[in-house]
């Protein structure tokens, strides 16, 4: 998920780095206000893509790092599926 994150990301910038120069390159030899308003869209992209790169999946966990109580992040890990218990203390619950 990160590498599909990073990869938006990248993309999103890349478009407002060509957004930039093609504005002051190009553009604005035939129409300023065309130029002014790709400045803008390109002004507006940065943050946009701060928030993708940033957000989590849906199978991140923001509490994920260990907390370091064994007990705790056994049960977490459970919950999660990552890993079962084992077929004894299933039968001992029961």
């Amino acid at each position: 998920m990160y590498a599909r994150r990073r990869r938006v990301y990248f993309w999103m910038m890349g478009a407002c780095m060509v957004l930039f120069v093609g504005a002051f390159t190009v553009v604005r030899l035939f129409s300023v206000p065309a130029a002014i308003a790709m400045c803008v869209v390109a002004m507006l992209i940065p943050p946009v893509a701060a928030m993708v790169a940033n957000r989590r999946g849906p199978e991140d966990r923001w509490w994920d790092d260990p907390t370091g109580d064994k007990q705790s992040d056994e049960w977490w890990d459970e919950l999660d599926g990552k890993k079962r218990p084992d077929r004894k203390d299933r039968d001992r619950d029961e």
